[in-house]
């Protein structure tokens, strides 16, 4: 150890004296190690082609991925001996995943062949930057593009730039995934006048009898559960739109609306169960308050009120479907909503 780094004593007052050892002095920064590509320029064109080649390949990749889209059948299956899979999801996957590893590879090989790699040093400055500084730093961005080759390798800017405009194609393609249009699908559901109301669970049609006052029961119409027999995917369809949830609150603690009068049965009120907001269902209810609250955003509705908003983003109130009781006294519904059921959309009038 020099002179110059030997420990030094020191009194802490408590302690006696302790060993403080001098800061080690900055070593600076190496000789800078010019790479072969900074020195032959046939090998920084190999290099470039590479990069290149690769970009071009992600392109063709992202074709591939549109092409295998439409003409592998949605049901045909690979087989890898004891493993097997859909054929159509499979070869997107391939695809795709290919084109974004070599977009990614390339740009790697870019940055470490062909970009100026020379170390730099930069100190610690206040947050605010002053006029200059932001002049230094917009030149030293234009100094990056120039040194990064970008403008003056046409050859790797063509080729990224297509196999990036090409990479979003599939990404189109695959909005077709998303199902059609909604249209006017929320505007109508199955209920309809006579339907009975059931419990979401047990699917037993509910009388005005079974229901206290304070209680909240999830529940859906009686013409649900046999679709499930005939097409699962209708069946979820008509389940997202139709359910609903029956509360029952004192008449004395119910402000009805104008027109509605006659919707409730002693007291019983049913809404649509989706939220307006962004479709999330709901039923946490709160019996004191009649309010019922959204888990999704915190969206509230009072129920007491014509499921009017008291609280959160939801912008309008929870559709209300008008009750009444058939002949066997089992809750059924005078009609179908009157309104669009779930979240606000332009459309809606």
């Amino acid at each position: 150890m020099s002179e110059k780094n030997l420990p030094v004593k020191a009194d802490d007052g408590d302690h006696g004296a302790v060993e403080v050892a001098e800061p080690i002095a900055d070593p600076g920064l190496e000789p800078h190690e010019y790479r072969i590509q900074d020195i032959d320029p046939k090998a920084a064109d190999r290099v470039e082609r590479q990069v290149a080649t690769m970009f071009t390949l992600a392109g063709l990749l992202s074709l591939g991925a549109c092409v295998a889209y439409f003409a592998i059948p949605r049901d045909a299956t690979l087989v890898f001996g004891p493993l097997s899979g859909n054929a159509n999801n499979m070869t997107l996957g391939l695809t795709l995943g290919l084109a974004l590893f070599l977009i990614g590879a390339g740009a790697i090989q870019w940055a470490k062949k062909l970009m100026v790699d020379t170390e730099v040093v930069e100190y610690r400055h206040d947050a605010n930057s002053s006029p200059e500084q932001k002049a230094d730093i917009i030149g030293g961005f234009q100094e990056g593009v120039a040194e990064s080759g970008f403008t003056r390798r046409k050859l790797i800017r063509r080729s990224l730039l297509g196999a990036m405009g090409l990479l979003g194609l599939p990404a189109i393609v695959l909005l077709r995934d998303l199902g059609p249009l909604p249209g006017r699908a929320l505007y109508n559901t199955i209920w309809a006048k006579g339907i009975r109301v059931v419990n979401d669970v047990t699917d037993r049609p509910i009388k005005p009898s079974d229901l206290i006052v304070g209680q909240l029961v999830n529940a859906a119409p009686a013409n649900l559960a046999p679709l499930q027999e005939e097409s699962a995917v209708e069946y979820q369809n008509a389940k997202a739109k139709a359910a609903v949830i029956v509360v029952r609150i004192k008449p004395s603690e119910i402000r009805t609306q104008a027109g509605r009068e006659n919707w409730g049965v002693d007291g019983i009120l049913c809404y649509s169960k989706i939220c307006t907001h962004v479709g999330c269902p709901i039923s946490l209810y709160e019996q004191t308050t009649h309010h019922v609250l959204c888990p999704c955003h915190q969206s509230t509705f009072d129920l007491a009120d014509s499921a009017k908003v008291v609280f959160g983003p939801a912008a309008r109130p929870l559709p209300q479907l008008p009750l009444a009781v058939d002949s066997e006294g089992y809750l059924v519904a005078q009609s179908g909503f009157t309104e669009p059921v779930g979240p606000s959309f332009w459309e809606r009038g």
